[in-house]
């Protein structure tokens, strides 16, 4: 009998492709880049993302010295961003649970944010009170709106 496969998800599968490209950049694992906004906050994440991570070279057989985090930011944010440092460094360390990144380096330039999603467009009116006609055993009236709107949503596709 064949077992069935555990299911895998595509983080999972791209995993090694997408860690190679991290790599060039000093990245040695991809969660600094994947997990950003978890790690510094929405707010500094917003205007703010890692470039790349830049590792001086040492001598044999001596600890390696912090990372400088080189960030992309945008430019009326790089000001706000320079005061934050210190924040960030703690936070990104703290994260990855030793002294990883001893200073921030800025690089003005856009961000690559992800497009926004397109928003759907309001079901019709008429459509949404035909299906809330249809409605008359609800007796809570923001739920009959909310069901009538759904209604209409799914019968316009």
């Amino acid at each position: 009998m064949n077992k069935p496969r555990p299911s895998r998800t595509l983080a999972e599968l791209t995993s090694g492709i997408v860690a190679d490209a991290f790599k060039k950049q000093g990245f040695a694992s991809t969660e600094l880049v994947t997990r950003w906004a978890t790690i510094v906050g929405p707010e500094i994440a917003a205007h703010a993302e890692p470039a790349k991570l830049q590792w001086q070279r040492t001598a044999d057989g001596e600890p390696p010295e912090p990372a400088t985090l080189v960030l992309r930011v945008e430019g009326p944010a790089a000001i706000e961003i320079q005061h934050l440092s210190n924040v960030i460094v703690e936070r990104v360390n703290r994260y990855f649970g030793w002294q990883a990144v001893g200073r921030i380096a800025l690089r003005q330039a856009l961000l690559s944010r992800r497009p926004p999603k397109p928003q759907r467009p309001a079901p019709d009116p008429k459509a949404v009170a035909a299906v809330a006609e249809t409605l008359g055993a609800v007796a809570d009236d923001a739920l009959r709106g909310a069901l009538a709107r759904l209604g209409a949503a799914v019968k316009g596709r």
